[in-house]
Formats: C-alpha cells, structure tokens, sequence
C-alpha cells in the first residue's frame, strides 16, 4: 500500500492516521518534494477511475495563474499535475490496482 502525502495538509495527514491504525504495511510518498512521473500519474488516475480534470486542485494559485479557463487535452492536464505537484489532489491511496483519494479521509477506509 502506499500513500501520496502532504505533511502540511490536515486532511492528509487524518488519512495519513487512518493508513497507520489499519496495521497494514504501506509506504509514505512526500509528492511535493518526489513528484510523480507523467507515467505514474497516469497510472494513479486509471486505478483512481477518474479523468485528470478531478484530481485537480482548482483553488491552486499555480492552477489559477497557468491554466484556468483554458480548454486542455487530459495530456496536458497530467503535465500541469508533473509541473506543479501542489495541483494534485491529496491523499491517494493506492492499494493493489484500487486507489482512492481521501477526501474525506475516511473514504480511505474503503480500501482496507
């Protein structure tokens, strides 16, 4: 199991909790300072079943001032998430070929 985590984000680290009490054996991926490959997130995104657009933090100040009311391809949509790690959506959890992203963190508990 593995977890994409931001340390400075509260509802990661609430995921972060739920991930440690399940007992199971997981790894921790600080993404903001190991950013994902484009293969990578794309490979997070298939597991997740959503398209690029939803694991996208729009309120992002990196979002607002690169990207907003542009039409972009999912292409360049996982590009800007490999550019700017602060846009992706947190905490993933990734568990097998399931993944989900915590929000709200208890969601995470439907993977355990």
């Amino acid at each position: 199991m593995k977890i994409y985590h931001n340390p400075r984000c509260r509802k990661s680290r609430e995921g972060l909790q739920i991930v440690e009490n399940s007992k199971q054996d997981f790894e921790v991926v600080l993404y903001l300072e190991n950013p994902p490959s484009e293969q990578e997130l794309k490979s997070i995104i298939s597991k997740l079943g959503i398209s690029p657009i939803e694991l996208v933090r729009k309120g992002e100040a990196d979002w607002k001032e690169n990207y907003k009311g542009k039409t972009l391809s999912d292409n360049e949509i996982v590009k800007a998430m490999v550019s700017y790690p602060k846009l992706i959506e947190r905490p993933i959890v990734i568990k097998g070929d399931k993944a989900v992203v915590g929000r709200p963190p208890e969601k995470i508990k439907e993977l355990l």
